[in-house]
């Protein structure tokens, strides 16, 4: 399923009018006055072509079948990815903001700006099953894909750059309404494969289930420990998910700050080692700062400690970074990780409904506001892509069908 309207025609620019710059590189390829651009060699332009916009891309698949082909290829999408993922600007990540009742929608703005700049603007997103007063939950993202949960009961895969989305089909167990419940999605190198996972418990049943793209169905993690679950979605670090819990009460084992994850490559869930935090009394988040998988533990609103897993599976490594004194706040919001290193050294929190920045070098704090319409309730993070993993997916028939309705 697509969202409708999106592709649009090529048009020349008319005189004395903005042109954009994916119209002047079309036109120009098709300029007899440019004719020496067609002789750039095949690897300058794909070059080029890999540091460019989805939205410019989109639009250049239009000027003629060798780069409807380039850019359509499994290589260019996966190394277009890659250039995004790793530009230090950020300049190919955007932020997805979710709002609650009565206002559920969905906007974004640029991450790049909201580093850097005073003021973001945000923008309405045309998300799927998109219905006025329907609770939206951010699964989570990954490569440009972005599940959504609608009402807590329909899933959908989402990649909002190209307007495309996948419905996931139900799975056996039916969640009810007094229902308390987990997410999580990620992606599984090892069998190239989307996957996600939902947990939930009500009235004594229990139960935990993981999907996967490839297979299109779910199947149980029967042996999955029952108790409280996190509200949370599960971090993805290393192949696993991670969710903080407050306890588990079918493992005297676990401590009240434990720790779980489930291996997406085989399905298989773990507990995970833990700093030795020393005294006081702190709720504490997971997150993740860079690739590593980091936790936040909030003192009574007062102070925070950033602990950063510095070595995967090693205890040892688990290090202290740094000590936040949070800033006063009547409210009563709590500071949550949104852990990313800015290019300037800073590191990025959701507080409230506003995000602060935070230098640990000089300890200074300075916030980013947003222009929307109310304030929010969750943020994530996605990254401009041309990720779709069905299109490789359909009958060969059915890929040329599409390939010939976008020229």
């Amino acid at each position: 399923m697509e969202f409708k309207g999106y592709e649009g025609s090529h048009r020349h620019p008319k005189r004395r009018k903005p042109v954009n710059h994916a119209q002047f590189c079309a036109t120009s390829i098709q300029d007899s006055s440019f004719n020496r651009v067609s002789f750039l060699p095949a690897e300058l332009i794909t070059e080029i072509l890999l540091r460019l916009p989805v939205k410019s891309l989109l639009q250049f698949r239009c000027v003629s079948k060798s780069w409807l082909a380039s850019i359509s290829s499994p290589e260019f999408v996966k190394t277009h990815l890659s250039v995004s993922a790793n530009n230090k600007e950020y300049r190919r990540h955007r932020l997805m903001l979710r709002f609650d009742p009565p206002y559920c929608s969905l906007q974004e703005c640029s991450f790049s700006s909201l580093l850097n700049e005073s003021v973001t603007e945000a923008f309405d997103l045309d998300y799927p099953m998109k219905i006025s007063n329907k609770f939206i939950w951010i699964v989570g993202s990954v490569n440009g894909l972005i599940c959504l949960a609608i009402e807590d009961k329909q899933l959908f895969l989402w990649n909002p750059s190209i307007r495309k989305f996948k419905k996931l089909p139900d799975s056996r167990a039916t969640m009810k309404a007094d229902s308390f419940f987990m997410y999580g999605f990620g992606y599984d190198e090892i069998h190239d494969d989307y996957r996600v996972v939902v947990g939930f418990r009500s009235l004594g049943f229990f139960k935990v289930e993981i999907y996967s793209l490839n297979s299109d169905s779910w199947r149980s993690i029967d042996d999955f420990p029952s108790g409280v679950l996190s509200m949370k979605s599960g971090m993805l670090v290393n192949g696993k998910l991670h969710w903080a819990n407050t306890a588990f009460q079918d493992l005297p084992s676990y401590n009240a700050r434990g720790i779980i994850s489930i291996d997406l490559a085989n399905g298989k869930w773990g507990k995970v080692e833990q700093p030795c935090y020393g005294e006081g009394d702190f709720d504490s988040t997971l997150g993740v700062l860079g690739s590593d998988l980091s936790l936040f533990c909030n003192y009574q609103r007062i102070h925070a400690d950033v602990w950063v897993w510095k070595e995967y599976g090693v205890k040892e490594s688990w290090t202290k970074m740094f000590t936040i004194n949070l800033p006063y706040d009547p409210v009563g919001y709590q500071c949550c990780p949104f852990f990313c290193m800015s290019n300037k050294g800073g590191i990025l929190f959701q507080f409230g409904s506003t995000f602060m920045i935070y230098n640990p070098k000089d300890h200074s704090i300075r916030y980013s506001e947003i222009t929307c319409y109310n304030a929010f309730y969750e943020a994530d993070i996605f990254i401009e892509s041309l990720v779709w993993p069905l299109f490789a997916k359909e009958p060969r028939m059915q890929q040329q069908r599409r390939l010939e309705k976008l020229r």
